[in-house]
């Protein structure tokens, strides 16, 4: 009974203690956006004023309408702005965005977030199971043929970024092989619902996007869980094991489940990036996520909407690292006997 008091405790703190950290780190990304986002080239008025005019409005209406539409814009120095700001976030209020005029930043993100999260999500996940049961058997079979075509697999994929791969896909699944769609995330003749031809239309809009984000995060993947596996392979308890004679259950029950250990980290901060999206692949696909909603809100200088983004980012991603390490403290029992022991 002491012992596992002991343990909640050295548990609270350590999350405390993070806590503590991620408020400071949450504050300090704040600021900086902030000051980086005020500093940014351009008037956002001038920018919605010039769009009118284009438009065919003419300057004067144009002048009008920026003023009543867009008088929310804040004022006063820089320093008055940034109270005003830290004030708001304070009260969970980040203000109205420019992009759509009278509609909160807080619903701008969440509209954006439903579309980046599942696909990045989905492709993440795929990845990872793929890369990881591939990178157990490129360790195994390390000096044979297959060993050396999955690493090589593994290195060409990890070495091409993101935006070719979309491209790549793009050009042959809707040019070359014109199967899936070229953008959107639905199509129009179906009505959005709870029904089988929107949700099939969905998930043929997403499929690459999602292929995309697999393939781009498998290189990685399998790369990392063949390192571990091979610095398992070299273990006290894996000779011992072997001694005994066993054989596929080492790989399986020994190996693999040690060599994983460590991936469980990358992959809750994975999980973590996945707010910030993929602005390339979102921009080639036409996906509207966060990460094509952050480029409209750059061109458009929309402070608001900017900087709700880089915060949602921000807390996602040490929100991530807060999981990852209590998670391998509570999965490794040798991070927890060390803990104890300390």
């Amino acid at each position: 009974m002491a012992l596992h008091r002991s343990r909640a405790r050295a548990v609270a703190w350590r999350l405390a203690g993070h806590l503590a950290r991620g408020f400071v780190m949450i504050l300090v990304v704040t600021t900086i956006s902030f000051l980086i986002i005020r500093n940014v080239p351009g008037n956002p008025l001038a920018a919605r004023y010039e769009k009118l005019v284009e438009q065919g409005m003419a300057p004067d209406a144009a002048a009008r309408a920026v003023e009543v539409l867009y008088g929310f814009m804040p004022q006063g120095s820089l320093w008055d702005q940034y109270v005003g700001y830290m004030s708001g976030l304070a009260r969970f209020d980040l203000g109205e965005s420019l992009m759509v005029p009278g509609s909160p930043v807080s619903d701008v993100l969440l509209s954006a977030t439903k579309w980046t999260v599942l696909p990045v999500l989905a492709g993440t996940l795929l990845s990872f199971l793929v890369g990881v049961v591939m990178g157990v058997y490129a360790a195994i079979k390390r000096s044979g043929v297959l060993g050396d075509m999955l690493a090589i697999s593994g290195s060409l994929l990890h070495g091409v970024p993101q935006y070719v791969l979309a491209l790549l896909l793009g050009a042959i699944f809707t040019t070359l092989i014109p199967i899936l769609p070229a953008g959107g995330t639905a199509d129009i003749l179906y009505e959005p619902g709870f029904n089988a031809a929107y949700i099939g239309s969905l998930i043929e809009h997403a499929t690459l996007p999602v292929l995309t984000y697999a393939l781009a995060g498998y290189g990685g993947w399998i790369l990392a869980m063949k390192s571990s596996v091979v610095t398992v392979l070299g273990d006290d308890f894996i000779l011992a094991a072997e001694l005994r004679g066993m054989k596929r259950s080492i790989i399986f029950r020994y190996v693999a489940r040690n060599a994983i250990l460590p991936l469980f980290t990358i992959l809750a901060l994975s999980l973590g990036l996945l707010f910030g999206g993929s602005i390339f692949i979102e921009r080639i696909f036409n996906y509207p996520g966060l990460g094509l909603m952050l480029i409209d809100s750059i061109n458009n200088r929309d402070y608001a909407l900017m900087g709700g983004a880089f915060l949602l980012i921000t807390v996602a991603i040490i929100v991530a690292n807060i999981v990852a390490d209590l998670l391998y403290t509570v999965i490794d029992p040798r991070v927890r006997g060390e803990g104890e022991t300390a």
